[in-house]
């Protein structure tokens, strides 16, 4: 039991360690609404998680998983900071003020430049279907384009 312990307590701090260690941004994410972002850096790639009010009707998150530099093109650039662009995949979901739901597949395609000190600017494309719930049921196509489309500004430590 008290072996146990002793291999649980180690799994915990070294998995905290490493969170640690990872490169993560928090900010904003402006386009058909506003929306509070972050993004936690796993290896090459990150996940990132959204939450926010999608056309001021209503509340929505995001969590998708985006491959930086997906097949190996890099954007050349000769000045200070560094531009990637990323290609996710993940699941979105919200609540209208008016009395629908949507649950279902967000995707994500952005491009990002990463000054010199910790600032990132990115333009990304967010689309989410899926079906949605409420007076009538029906599939939220309106996902596609809005709120898809969004500028971001974060900071990075």
């Amino acid at each position: 039991m008290k072996r146990s312990l002793i291999v649980a307590a180690s799994l915990f701090i070294l998995g905290m360690a490493s969170a640690i260690a990872q490169p993560r941004a928090v900010g904003v994410r402006i386009g058909y609404g506003v929306e509070l972002s972050y993004q936690h850096g796993l290896g090459n790639n990150m996940l990132s998680i959204d939450a926010g009010l999608p056309g001021f009707n209503g509340i929505e998150a995001a969590v998708t998983y985006d491959w930086i530099d997906p097949f190996n093109t890099k954007i050349p650039w000769n000045e200070k900071g560094e531009w990637n662009w990323s290609l996710g995949v993940g699941a979105a979901g919200g609540w209208y003020w008016k009395g629908s739901a949507f649950v279902g597949v967000a995707g994500r395609v952005g491009v990002e430049y990463n000054f010199w000190f910790p600032l990132q600017l990115s333009v990304e494309w967010r689309p989410s279907f899926g079906p949605y719930f409420g007076k009538p049921c029906g599939f939220n196509i309106n996902g596609l384009y809005a709120g898809g489309i969004a500028i971001g500004v974060r900071y990075k430590f």
